[in-house]
């Protein structure tokens, strides 16, 4: 018999892994007829040096606004695909304990479907890839997603 998942978490950043990760949650929780979980982590400290110091307000309030709105939209694409059961959630905070452990304990789910990386090979090599902390220390089970190579 295979595994039944009664809540899924699809964490998404933006980048183009974004659609196929997507994509495979929607499949399994429409699978399992369960609530799928949509996150974006927003990592605050990240914009530090771009901006130059402190992070106003206006500018998180922006990004938090433009996230929402990213993530309503996919939301709103699980629902087209069937998914009855869809959340958005936007968090601030360092995304490789939220989506492996505060996220799936907050909100009971147990499986994380997650893309093999967002990054470049610079960027990983610079702050380390969440993906490879969440495969190794999430409370749950967990996905990864490979790209499509076309």
């Amino acid at each position: 018999m295979l595994q039944q998942y009664k809540n899924i978490l699809c964490p998404v950043d933006g980048s183009k892994a974004t659609e196929p990760v997507l994509e495979k949650a929607i499949e399994i929780a429409k699978e399992n007829d369960t609530r799928l979980d949509i996150l974006n982590v927003l990592e605050v400290n990240q914009f530090s040096d771009t901006y130059g110091g402190a992070v106003s307000g206006d500018v998180i309030y922006k990004l938090s606004e433009d996230v929402q709105s990213r993530l309503s939209e996919l939301k709103r694409k699980a629902q087209d695909a069937g998914v009855k059961d869809v959340e958005i959630h936007v968090r601030f905070g360092n995304p490789k304990p939220v989506i492996a452990r505060e996220f799936p304990e907050d909100h009971d789910n147990q499986l994380i479907v997650i893309g093999s990386t967002g990054l470049t090979a610079v960027e990983r090599l610079m702050v380390g890839s969440v993906t490879n902390y969440v495969s190794r220390s999430a409370i749950c089970d967990v996905l990864i997603v490979k790209p499509v190579n076309k």
